[in-house]
């Protein structure tokens, strides 16, 4: 009998996949798999030859959004499901989850269609404390800036990103920014199959307003036991997402990993930032058995 094979996709920046992600071919491999690497835009892969397609740091996808997606469509075995990777590459999705119930954080939608002015922008602009602006197709914090409402420059740099985003037909969310942030950071709640795998803090990235050609701040996490809150939380959220799931798909669809960044607001209520179903980074490389988890949850797929 042969081996099934399991391919992970990836983008051209990183075509032997992120440092997170190394010990997983060699953890899949350990289960009678055999792992492939390879590059999701790459004409010379034939992806109909590729097994099971895991996705993994697929950075890249925001720009290219509909090309990414029809790829996705094309490829006869994806996780997480292609229809489900349409959703999530729109933050939209979080109004559809708010609706089931799903906490977030107090969000202003400004829309391309809206044709709005400069200072149209800056009435819909917080009128006091720290606030983010970011395109709601984005990968991580890349296109992200921070900016503070009461501060003249600030403020005006934060109208001109806005603006600079709206004339290119893209969806901008201001949303408040939160200082517990700073404090003590993101938790991100990590489930594989369904299952509890782990959880870690993700330090506070945003530190200042968004410049044009300057690389996306770099990710630092490190493992920690999440709250009863938290995960109380975490499973209303994937509660919300398999309801909308089933809504739009007419069935449930098992997600191979779910990532759900939480966040403490005023009075210590728990709000959710993301969640990340297509280039999750799943912070393998912080927990012991993040991995075998991770290739567990895998292999089970691949062997159906």
């Amino acid at each position: 009998m042969s081996k099934p094979i399991v391919t992970l996709a990836t983008c051209a920046a990183l075509p032997h996949l992120a440092e997170d992600d190394a010990a997983l071919p060699d953890a899949l491999a350990e289960r009678g798999i055999e792992p492939r690497i390879a590059v999701w835009d790459d004409p010379d892969v034939d992806w109909s030859a590729a097994g099971l397609v895991v996705l993994r740091s697929v950075h890249d996808y925001a720009a290219r959004r509909e090309q990414f997606l029809a790829w996705a469509e094309s490829v006869p075995k994806i996780v997480n499901h292609a229809d489900v990777l349409r959703w999530n590459t729109d933050k939209h999705y979080l109004l559809e989850l708010a609706e089931r119930g799903m906490p977030m954080i107090p969000t202003v939608w400004l829309e391309p269609e809206q044709k709005l002015s400069k200072h149209q922008l800056h009435t819909r602009f917080p009128a006091g404390g720290e606030f983010v602006v970011k395109p709601a197709v984005s990968s991580g914090s890349v296109e992200a800036g921070r900016y503070t409402a009461v501060d003249g420059n600030s403020r005006r740099e934060a109208i001109n990103h806005a603006m600079d985003l709206l004339t290119q037909g893209r969806t901008v969310m201001v949303q408040r920014y939160l200082e517990s942030v700073d404090k003590r950071g993101e938790t991100a709640l990590i489930y594989m199959n369904g299952l509890v795998s782990h959880a870690v803090e993700k330090e506070a990235m945003l530190q200042g307003p968004y410049r044009p050609g300057t690389q996306a701040p770099r990710e630092v996490a490190h493992a920690r036991q999440a709250t009863d809150a938290e995960w109380r939380l975490g499973e209303e959220v994937r509660g919300a997402i398999h309801s909308y799931i089933k809504s739009r798909l007419g069935r449930d669809e098992q997600l191979t990993f779910c990532r759900i960044d939480v966040v403490e607001g005023p009075n210590g209520t728990m709000s959710v930032m993301e969640v990340s179903l297509v280039d999750a980074s799943l912070y393998l490389s912080t927990t012991p058995g993040a991995v075998d988890n991770f290739a567990d949850a895998i292999a089970v797929r691949a062997f159906w």
